[in-house]
């Protein structure tokens, strides 16, 4: 049920006929009530979408009834008439529950530069808005997949309330606070406050350390809506923990879905000056197309996670350096460590720690390696 597992929501996926392949391209998540709290994220790209523009204002006064949500189509980079088809479809949406339009968030995600086809936006918005339902949370998820290859889904249930999520992403997981399209429920009673809070927290340590391949998306966006049906209220920390595991299981999600990927690979800075730093350092490693080419041909080359942690302005001493790949010690002291040969590459996770010894902060980055898949998928995207 993922999104709708949380009391107070209803949910549909449908097909409109955005997608040549057919799949399904459209879904609507509905807010019940009794309370209509939310909060999002945007991507920090400054070229953003016409759905993104629409709904940083829609969000301004924290309060959203609804999501409506297509794949098939970025509706980024396409002027007046672009925010002009997103305002439309907030009205379209806005009629068919009987809410107002300035309650309609929109996400729209896949090829940029296009317009919408407004008629078959149209069709999809009466489509969900038939089809909703307790039960549509799975259909949604499966609605706004473009290359991805499965739904990413995650609930975290509590003692009488609940947080659920759906996501979509599998390339360009290089975010500012935000990755890719995601919306998150919850029924707890909480305010309008905790909720931004909980939610920017969360994706900080979660969503904003997925870097999938350095590029980052015109339409990244994080919705989490509150209804309150459970009756329960809880803790900003409560809410915040909740709301990060799902956040957390979604992130994960995105990255071994990374496309054509065979590796997902933590990054983990140790005893770095700062956290700044080490996600720094993090970030170096997993956009290094050098290692992740590596990886990908289960060669455990430190030297190339080296040259990347050089290239920062990061605090540490170079010949202090230590590199460890799956538990084996590679580099010591920016040195020969233990035979790298011992390394084994074969599983699907890989564990990079960089001891920076230089304070105490720690962070972990994930990537995925590079390979002839995602090149083949890449250059072919827009055919």
């Amino acid at each position: 049920m993922s999104v709708t597992a949380a009391r107070g929501f209803r949910a549909s996926g449908a097909t409109a006929g955005l997608k040549a392949s057919g799949s399904s391209d459209v879904a609507l998540v509905v807010n019940d009530g009794p309370d209509r709290h939310a909060a999002a994220v945007f991507t920090s790209n400054r070229v953003e979408a016409a759905p993104v523009t629409w709904s940083r204002q829609v969000v301004r006064d924290r309060r959203a009834d609804a999501v409506f949500l297509n794949s098939g189509g970025a509706n980024a980079c396409t002027g007046v008439q672009g925010f002009q088809d997103t305002h439309r479809t907030a009205e379209l949406v806005a009629d068919a529950l009987r809410c107002s339009a300035t309650d309609v968030i929109v996400c729209s995600t896949g090829l940029i530069g296009e317009f919408l086809p407004m008629d078959r936006i149209e069709r999809g918005i009466d489509l969900t808005a038939a089809g909703l339902g307790r039960a549509g949370g799975s259909d949604a998820a499966r609605a706004i997949m473009t290359t991805d290859s499965v739904p990413k889904e995650a609930v975290a249930a509590r003692d009488g309330w609940v947080v659920g999520g759906m996501a979509k992403g599998a390339g360009m997981l290089a975010p500012g606070l935000a990755t890719m399209l995601c919306v998150i429920t919850t029924d707890a009673v909480v305010s309008p406050e905790a909720l931004d809070a909980a939610l920017r927290v969360s994706t900080a340590s979660t969503f904003d350390r997925v870097d999938s391949d350095g590029c980052m998306s015109t339409n990244d966006t994080v919705v989490v809506m509150a209804s309150g049906a459970s009756g329960i209220a809880v803790s900003p920390d409560e809410l915040t923990a909740a709301v990060h595991e799902v956040c957390a299981s979604l992130a994960r999600q995105l990255v071994a879905d990374a496309e054509g990927a065979s590796h997902d690979i933590a990054v983990e800075v140790r005893s770095a000056a700062t956290e700044a730093d080490a996600v720094a350092v993090a970030r170096s490693v997993t956009r290094s197309n050098l290692f992740k080419a590596a990886i990908f041909g289960r060669d455990p080359n430190w030297g190339r996670v080296l040259a990347a942690v050089g290239t920062t302005e990061a605090t540490f001493e170079p010949s202090s350096l230590d590199v460890a790949i799956n538990g084996v010690q590679v580099c010591r002291g920016a040195t020969i460590g233990e035979d790298r040969a011992l390394v084994d590459l074969e599983p699907r996770e890989v564990h990079v720690v960089i001891d920076l010894h230089a304070g105490d902060a720690t962070a972990t980055v994930w990537t995925n390696d590079l390979t002839h898949d995602y090149v083949h998928e890449n250059s072919a995207y827009s055919t």
